[in-house]
């Protein structure tokens, strides 16, 4: 916040403050008081003989009363519900391209309930959820030996939670298929690039820090993947590779063979996760490499999260309206808190306990 305009103070509720007659008559009254103290103390020293100077205090008692006035007169502006302008230094958002590892290996059941596919799926929707979404924004695509993007750039979590809801099951690329049993992360990659470039064609460079999500379990990847994580370093975009499965693997599903099909079956593929090879990646591409089930999701999604928004830029100042009572009911606790200081009498005592009470019934009013 860089400061507020006092020229734009506004009160929701001002009816409120028509109840400013009475500390301001209490006001009237306390400089009557310590004008007739004032005039005391003169008198007494005019006709008092003592062997030392005898001194009286300035305000004595007064300065409680002085600070039960003032807090009064808080409370009653609190109750008006003032507001005003305030310039903010708006932070922008992130851009979250997901690059979801969609080839054969991610349907190996090694990862406890479901298989890699449903694992990540699972993971993805955490990823959403932990995602704030007012300037945030989050695109996907798959790929395995080919790519195909599935949403682009968009601030609206539905669309992004739609194709999760269609997708949690199985990949769209079907085992029957030879370019289903292929990684191809340096596609993958490329095709992240593509989304990031269409988009600002269409709507101009966003402020928005950029980031790829790699999720993926490493499985026999092709490709030139330093050539495409060159180009993302290039365009300041990291890559953040998120692992899927365990190093000791299993075996993939075969596909259904066909009626008329008669060749021996090949023997099966164990697919395991390939950890030092995606370290590899995330070290190359500036991210940083994390496993899910050796973390929690909301962990990992976290960090993620955290890490492309500390690179965020700034959308510039932005002008909303502050709600300011909080300020004077602050003002108010510190003036009977001061006010305490200076009391020397138990009746005083007994007021400021039930101006505290009288304010707290206040703020109970005001925050319900």
């Amino acid at each position: 916040m860089l400061g507020i305009n006092l020229d734009t103070v506004r009160f929701a509720t001002p009816e409120y403050l028509w109840l400013l007659i009475a500390p301001g008559a209490l006001l009237v009254g306390w400089f009557w008081q310590l004008a007739a103290r004032r005039r005391d103390s003169r008198r007494f020293r005019q006709h008092r003989r003592l062997p030392v100077r005898e001194r009286f205090p300035v305000f004595g008692s007064l300065v409680f009363w002085l600070c039960l006035i003032l807090a009064s007169a808080c409370l009653i502006l609190s109750l008006s519900r003032p507001t005003a302008a305030a310039a903010l230094v708006r932070t922008a958002g992130v851009d979250l391209v997901i690059l979801q590892d969609g080839s054969a290996s991610m349907r190996t059941a090694d990862v406890g309930a479901g298989n890699r596919w449903q694992r990540s799926m699972r993971f993805l929707r955490v990823l959403g959820e932990s995602l704030a979404w007012k300037d945030d924004r989050m695109a996907m695509a798959l790929f395995a030996h080919i790519a195909a993007p599935q949403v682009r750039l968009t601030k609206d979590p539905n669309t992004f939670f739609f194709f999760l809801d269609h997708l949690a099951q199985e990949p769209p690329f079907r085992l029957e298929d030879d370019t289903t049993w292929d990684t191809n992360i340096e596609l993958g990659i490329a095709w992240g690039m593509r989304l990031i470039e269409k988009d600002t064609e269409l709507y101009g460079k966003s402020p928005n820090a950029k980031a790829f999500v790699l999720v993926t379990d490493g499985q026999a990847w092709s490709g030139e993947v330093a050539r495409a994580l060159k180009t993302a370093r290039t365009n300041d975009v990291p890559v953040f590779v998120v692992g899927v499965g365990t190093t000791v693997g299993g075996f993939i599903p075969e596909p259904e063979r066909k009626p008329n099909d008669t060749s021996p079956r090949e023997p099966p593929i164990r697919a395991a996760l390939d950890r030092s090879g995606l370290m590899l990646i995330a070290n190359a591409g500036g991210g940083e490499y994390m496993e899910m089930d050796r973390e929690g999701d909301r962990e990992i999604s976290n960090r993620i999260i955290d890490a492309a928004r500390k690179r965020a830029g700034s959308r510039g100042l932005e002008v909303a309206n502050e709600e300011l009572y909080w300020r004077f009911l602050l003002a108010a606790a510190a003036f009977m808190g001061l006010g305490l200081l200076f009391l020397q009498e138990k009746a005083e005592l007994w007021l400021q306990a039930a101006g505290a009470a009288v304010a707290l019934t206040l703020v109970w009013t005001l925050t319900r």
